[in-house]
């Protein structure tokens, strides 16, 4: 019986380090405070953008009424792709009326992911970390919704 119950410790420990740590998943939000994208109580939309990028300018005020409108399903996330960082970066959101909350780091590597090559793009996760969706260019409300 001992043998058994530390043959089930064993198993249980190696199967909770293939698990991905909470502490990989966490990231730090502009304005304080963090989202787990492994545990996130609804679906998360990572937009990148840039300054300098007139699509992106254009797609902006989409994610912000998508972000409004069904705030109840969804957390719209932003990263900026020149990695701008503090007053520069809360500059940079009001400039372009970012009403959505912007990620310190990008958070690609969860999902093996090459470095954004083309802006904008939308990354669709699920509530347990799942890469759902990668949408390139322009993104409108009705290609929002239709993914819900």
């Amino acid at each position: 019986m001992i043998r058994k119950l530390g043959l089930i410790s064993v198993i249980s420990m190696a199967l909770m380090g293939c698990t991905q740590d909470s502490a990989e998943s966490k990231y730090e939000l502009l304005d304080g405070g963090s989202i787990d994208l492994a545990a996130s109580p609804k679906l998360v939309f990572i937009n990148y953008w840039a300054v300098w990028c007139a699509p992106c300018r254009k797609e902006i005020p989409e994610f912000n009424e998508f972000a409004h409108e069904h705030a109840e399903q969804v957390t719209v996330l932003g990263v900026n792709f020149d990695d701008s960082q503090g007053e520069l970066l809360r500059t940079e959101m009001a400039k372009l009326g970012i009403e959505f909350p912007a990620l310190l780091a990008d958070p690609r590597s969860m999902w093996g992911l090459e470095p954004v090559a083309v802006l904008p793009e939308t990354l669709v996760i699920s509530t347990d970390g799942k890469l759902l969706h990668r949408m390139i260019g322009p993104q409108t409300i009705e290609a929002l919704e239709a993914l819900l």
